[in-house]
């Protein structure tokens, strides 16, 4: 059953239910000519007729936020607007060259007034390139504080609402207002951007319907994602009821980026399990075949501003603050938090390891404070306040056992704290302790290091000498986005209170030249990726993974939410069964080739056996003195002896052309092949399918094939790539060849092949003095594609004096290296009754066959 959710959606998103005032047209915009997709929402394949907005380059950055501070002037009734130096979006921009053109997309962080709406849109576009979205306050509230951080962020942490205590069940109204929202997002993206020269880059999961919507109206619109948070395992994520929609959205990307191989493995193994498709390494790149398109995947952690920084640490007020500081702590060391307050950030657990490590150690108490500063949570409900309850009580515990009167182990700061204070107490704690339990990224530690390297300003007010040696230490989660990029910290397992006191013991005791080693190593890393290199990486590689937007046709299919553009061959089109019944009619030596599973069967068929009707449609083409008709599959013949044996006079090959007879008549002709290597083979298959669950033998009269496709998915891939291997490695020496099809791993005799069988059939014919005016051949896989490249070669030799008429078609819009396609077994069966009319005898029943065929014409 399809999903509700995909069907009309779209339509729903973009009907009169949503008023939003339009952007104002300051920024010149793409005339494009309307669309071939027919459910109300236009599009067309890129070959638009438009006038370029300019020479510049230009950038589009879509996100839930605008990077814009906002505040109303009540007495002159206007509204006032700064840029948020701190917005990471702000930020980004040291990645692009100074002639780059950057222009935000997004919603503003105060409600305006329809009123206000348009002259607040026109002032911010002319002053700040920003593009406010206003997405109407009910749908705003469902779709933020409802799907985004009641559904989504608890999923993508890791935690499912089991019971209605621990988070909130799906709602389908909540999901309608993020489609709604992202379609909003989408009209004000339409509204500035030039497709065929912008590039567009989405920021976070609150916009990871988006990109189906823009490739909806652009095809070769050049589209980025980038996801800020975690990307859980596909046991997690498989739970959310529109969890298709979603992985179809980021599919209608060009590049996805993720902090960490961890979170894009997730991503893609959802990919597989879910939708089947699978990936591969192209060139160093991770790449995902998504009907002919290149999806790849982007894995950089994001950085820090460094300039921003170090202008902070270079401000009085941060001399002042951090003198105080010291002086505060002086003779103590300082092990330093900055968290968010919510559940995920592991406040309370951070807590009771400092606790266990003061229990421990009784020297340490009076000397060793934590310093944590909570940041204003950014949701709010029952779940942050029962953190905050948590970690009022347990740092009150503390501080009550081993406090004394001028001694307070724990400091909770909990109010905004200026980036001036924040860097006063990076540059005096030891130590910094990041124990998120889950978390996207986290740039804490990436702070906390550059700010413990100073700068002169620092060191003066420090007391510090200007070459003495820097030192930091870091404790951090193994669950947090920067872990793999600090090699040098010491990582923890943030549930085991023992395990993270006793690293936070390790790092206060460390000598001081390890911890300079530690530190010199990490800020290495940090000063030279951060954030300008994140978005000049993330964008050069979106560039590399569009190159090829306009070498290839393309056309979309599928409705709603599951939206997705064909990209294949400007050749590759579409077989016009008039077409190939004309050329049928007026040829008289004509080969023809078909598959038989997916092809003339359909591959779904529990039934295997070909229908009634099929069996006819070969008996009209073989009986034709005209054809030369061969069925060439891989099944055994025994199986296609039994089920064809009605056709007297048609061609099999069987088991990929290991056996071949070219009428009922006629002997089975087999291929004189050692197989001596089967003993060998065979007891390696047996290993792996006792280890594989679901796993199983199918032999062959000539081969031997290991079939996964009902084992677990990623395992079953597993075992097939390490089961390749080690039969290549057996079978080094043996007149074998090991292949790996869906969900197969296959032996098969050196030089067996489909494309063989072709190549012996047309080379009978012209020696025959016959040689074919007419070849067609059609098949659905991998192994049909040695047919279609044999009958180019072989007519194209010298021996073949007029060239025929050729169609090698393909079942499904796939790449190919056929020229046409056929869109199903359904569509195939058409073909063949329009030929079946015009061959000579003519089939039983015209009648019946000639109402169908001009049904299709």
């Amino acid at each position: 059953m399809p999903s509700r959710s995909c069907a009309n959606l779209l339509d729903m998103a973009s009907g009169e239910i949503l008023d939003i005032p339009q952007t104002p047209r300051a920024l010149p915009r793409v005339m494009t000519v309307p669309g071939i997709i027919a459910d109300g929402y236009g599009s067309n394949d890129g070959d638009s007729d438009s006038m370029s907005s300019s020479c510049r380059e230009r950038k589009i950055i879509v996100a839930n936020i605008l990077p814009l501070h906002a505040q109303r002037d009540t007495i002159a009734k206007k509204w006032l607007f700064s840029l948020d130096e701190d917005s990471l979006l702000l930020q980004l921009k040291d990645g692009f060259s100074p002639e780059t053109e950057v222009v935000y997309v997004g919603s503003l962080k105060v409600d305006v007034e329809p009123s206000d709406q348009e002259e607040v849109a026109q002032l911010l576009l002319e002053e700040f390139k920003c593009v406010p979205t206003f997405v109407p306050h009910d749908i705003q509230a469902k779709f933020y504080h409802g799907f985004c951080k009641q559904q989504l962020w608890p999923l993508f942490h890791y935690m499912l609402p089991m019971c209605p205590d621990h988070g909130d069940r799906f709602d389908r109204q909540m999901w309608q207002a993020y489609v709604s929202a992202n379609k909003i997002f989408a009209d004000k993206v339409m509204e500035v951007v030039n497709p065929e020269d912008d590039y567009i880059w989405i920021q976070d999961y609150h916009l990871m319907v988006l990109p189906t919507f823009l490739r909806k109206r652009y095809h070769r619109v050049k589209l980025g994602f980038f996801l800020h948070s975690p990307f859980p395992s596909s046991e997690i994520y498989r739970t959310l009821p529109v969890r298709d929609e979603i992985l179809k959205g980021l599919l209608n990307c060009d590049l996805i980026g993720f902090h960490t191989f961890d979170y894009a493995r997730h991503f893609l193994s959802c990919c597989s399990r879910m939708l089947g498709l699978d990936y591969e390494s192209k060139r160093g790149h991770i790449g995902l075949d998504y009907f002919g398109r290149t999806v790849y995947i982007k894995i950089l952690p994001v950085g820090i501003h460094m300039g921003r920084l170090e202008s902070v640490m270079n401000f009085t007020s941060t001399f002042d603050k951090v003198k105080e500081v010291q002086e505060q702590f002086k003779g103590k060391k300082v092990i330093l938090g900055v968290d968010d307050m919510d559940i995920f950030k592991g406040i309370s657990l951070k807590l009771l390891a400092f606790e266990y490590l003061l229990q421990q150690d009784q020297n340490l108490q009076g000397k060793l404070v934590l310093v944590q500063i909570v940041n204003p949570a950014r949701s709010s409900g029952k779940d942050v306040q029962e953190a905050k309850r948590e970690t009022y009580s347990t740092a009150e515990r503390i501080n009550q056992i081993y406090g004394r009167s001028n001694y307070e182990p724990v400091i909770l700061i909990d109010r905004p704290v200026p980036r001036y204070e924040k860097t006063a107490y990076y540059a005096v704690a030891e130590c910094c302790l990041v124990n998120a339990v889950r978390d996207g990224m986290n740039l804490v530690p990436y702070k906390y290091i550059v700010c413990r390297q100073g700068s002169p300003g620092m060191d003066v007010a420090m007391g510090i000498k200007t070459d003495s040696p820097r030192t930091s230490m870091l404790v951090v989660s193994e669950f947090i986005g920067c872990s793999p990029s600090l090699s040098g910290a010491i990582r923890v397992n943030p549930w085991d209170i023992e395990a993270v006191a006793e690293a936070l013991n390790v790092a206060i005791t460390m000598s001081d030249s390890e911890k300079q080693l530690r530190h010199e190593k990490h800020y290495r890393y940090v000063s030279s990726h951060d954030v300008a290199y994140w978005a000049r990486s993330f964008m050069q590689d979106l560039g590399r993974a569009c190159k090829d937007h306009y070498s290839k046709r393309c056309w979309g299919i599928g409705l709603g939410l599951g939206f997705r553009v064909i990209a294949l061959s400007p050749s590759f089109r579409k077989l016009s069964i008039d077409h190939m019944v004309s050329s049928y009619r007026r040829t008289q030596r004509r080969a023809i080739f078909l598959d038989y599973d997916g092809t003339v069967v359909p591959q779904s068929s529990l039934i295997k056996a070909p229908s009634a009707e099929v069996i006819t449609l070969l008996n009209a083409l073989s009986n034709d003195p005209k054809n030369t008709v061969y069925i060439v599959s891989g099944r055994g013949r025994r199986s296609l002896s039994e089920w064809l044996a009605p056709c007297e006079r048609l061609g099999i090959a069987a088991e990929h052309g290991y056996f071949i007879r070219g009428s009922k008549m006629e002997d089975w002709e087999c291929l004189t092949s050692d197989l001596e290597w089967k003993p060998i083979v065979e007891p390696v298959m047996k290993l792996y399918t006792e280890a594989t669950d679901g796993s199983y033998i199918e032999s062959k009269e000539s081969a031997l094939v290991w079939h996964h496709q009902d084992a677990d998915s990623d395992f079953g891939s597993c075992q097939a790539k390490e089961l390749l291997d080690h039969l290549e490695n057996v079978l080094s020496n043996e007149p074998a060849v090991v292949k790996r099809g869906q969900h197969i791993v296959e032996v098969k005799p050196q030089g067996v092949t489909k494309g063989l069988v072709a190549q012996k059939v047309l080379s009978m014919m012209v020696d025959s003095g016959k040689p074919p005016d007419f070849v067609m051949c059609i098949g659905d896989d991998r192994s049909d594609e040695d047919m279609f490249e044999s009958i180019l070669s072989t007519v194209s030799s010298p021996s073949v004096t007029a060239a025929p008429d050729i169609f090698a078609c393909t079942v499904g819009q796939k790449p190919s290296k056929a020229k046409y396609y056929l869109d199903d077994t359904a569509d195939v069966l058409r073909l063949l009754r329009g030929l079946a009319n015009a061959s000579c005898p003519k089939p039983r029943h015209t009648a019946h066959f000639q109402v169908a065929f001009d049904s299709v014409l």
